[in-house]
């Protein structure tokens, strides 16, 4: 099972532990399990910004928020974009006319995209200056895990013998290691059981390498050491789980 998995099982269990005693969110700090599922944009920098433009990333989280509003959970994010800039990428493939054939000698139609993915383990603190109710107000949370991304090259229709198989894995730059994320912002968890939220500011940090033994239209190893780092604004739409009362379960 994967540690995202089992951060998400832990956090579901621990909801389901009954809560005697326990007032209404309107009135006090609860312990509930917030489930979210989120869309972020984020501007790339570091060494990341010599391969990437902007992307995209869809991201789930669960945290258990404990009564005095400390946290902990995890978080998965998936990366995507079509901003590629990695120069020279496709020279060794291309004919006198810049142009890359298939295996029946006819123009390709590549396409290259981003790809990749973040795993993040995390720990905060909400802190109700503002909202609604006790489990609202500023958000402030800390992160570490792993972050991973490469080039993703499509032949459409075409079959290039060059870029399949073994050989597309010289051209799309693996690229993984370790990661740390810091983000503020604002969780809204509604009164009326509908109105749940966040949004958030985040920058993220990636101490990585390449995971390719060689790069095929270099000739060479890639064996430096990376900061990619992606800056992005987050919101998404909130799921809160907690138990009210002794005999009665919610899932909002």
């Amino acid at each position: 099972m994967k540690p995202i998995s089992l951060v998400f099982g832990a956090a579901f269990w621990l909801a389901a532990v009954p809560s005697y005693g326990q007032q209404s969110v309107r009135d006090t700090s609860i312990f509930m399990v917030p489930v979210t599922l989120s869309y972020a944009y984020q501007l790339p920098g570091g060494n990341m910004a010599d391969r990437f433009g902007a992307n995209n990333s869809l991201g789930l989280s669960a945290f258990a928020k404990l009564p005095n509003n400390f946290f902990l959970g995890g978080e998965g994010a998936f990366i995507f974009g079509n901003q590629v800039i990695e120069p020279g990428l496709g020279d060794g493939l291309q004919n006198s006319y810049g142009q890359i054939l298939d295996q029946e000698g006819q123009p390709a139609t590549v396409l290259v995209f981003q790809r990749g993915y973040s795993l993040l383990a995390s720990v905060g603190k909400i802190m109700p200056i503002v909202g609604p109710n006790p489990n609202s107000g500023l958000m402030l949370k800390l992160s570490g895990g792993y972050l991973r991304h490469k080039i993703r090259i499509e032949t459409q229709n075409n079959e290039v013998p060059q870029l399949q198989d073994d050989y597309l894995e010289g051209y799309d730059r693996l690229t993984g290691g370790p990661a740390a994320q810091l983000e503020i912002g604002y969780l809204h968890i509604g009164n009326n059981r509908f109105a749940n939220f966040f949004v958030a500011l985040h920058s993220l940090f990636g101490f990585t390498s390449s995971l390719r033994a060689v790069n095929f239209d270099t000739g060479q190893a890639d064996q430096e050491d990376r900061l990619d780092m992606l800056t992005g604004l987050r919101a998404g739409w909130t799921l809160p789980i907690y138990r009210r009362k002794a005999d009665s379960f919610y899932i909002y």
